[in-house]
């Protein structure tokens, strides 16, 4: 199946060295190309591409807020956000993927890295290394307020899916999750899937943004 992936960056240099590296793969196709957040709003409800790979800055309506309303909008479907940025400590970043963004990457990713990205995210998955992705919302996490009702989701959680939660959380794999928990690694996906469900959250990313969001987590633990 092929993988339709929109670009939204407003150099036009970055888009095209963005399009001749996906172009490589025979499983992806560049669907469209938009210079600015509406433009990709527009684009993504036209093309309905499996993954948008989006500029955490542009003139006008910015990459997050793009993000936001690719994601929770009824006209792109499905669709996922990859953010660009050039820091992978930008405070942008933490806001991009609360705005439902599957993960982020840097400008400078290598093309092997790139393609593997775009094929995970189409394929459901939440972009980055566990530890990669908490090291990221642990540094921005203790500068927000506790969201009022996030504790309460949790009640929907069984005993065993919520300590599962806490670990994936605390930036631990399938394989490591399944370790500590003396389980298979099959049974600790099938927690961490069950749970995403109950939490109606989009993947991993946001299972863990929620873990701090609701006080499950602390910055620091």
């Amino acid at each position: 199946m092929t993988i339709k992936v929109l670009l939204a960056d407003d150099q036009a240099l970055v888009r095209a060295g963005f399009r001749s590296l996906l172009a490589r793969s025979r499983d992806i196709t560049v669907v469209g190309e938009a210079q600015d957040g509406d433009e990709a709003v527009r684009l993504a409800a036209s093309t309905r591409p499996d993954v948008v790979l989006m500029d955490i800055r542009m003139p006008g309506t910015d990459g997050i807020t793009a993000t936001r309303r690719i994601v929770t909008g009824p006209a792109a479907p499905g669709c996922r956000v990859i953010i660009l940025t050039t820091f992978d400590t930008d405070e942008h970043v933490f806001a991009a993927l609360r705005a439902g963004a599957s993960g982020f990457l840097t400008k400078e990713v290598e093309p092997a890295e790139l393609r593997r990205a775009v094929a995970a995210v189409a394929g459901g998955d939440a972009l980055l290394s566990p530890g990669v992705t908490r090291r990221v919302i642990e540094q921005f996490a203790h500068r927000q307020d506790l969201t009022p009702g996030a504790g309460q989701r949790l009640a929907a959680l069984t005993s065993r899916e919520l300590e599962t939660v806490k670990l994936v959380a605390l930036g631990l794999s399938n394989h490591e999750i399944a370790e500590r928990l003396s389980i298979s690694p099959l049974t600790a996906k099938t927690h961490i899937t069950r749970a995403i469900a109950k939490l109606d959250v989009r993947d991993r990313v946001q299972l863990v943004i929620l873990a701090y969001e609701s006080g499950l987590i602390r910055p620091g633990a």
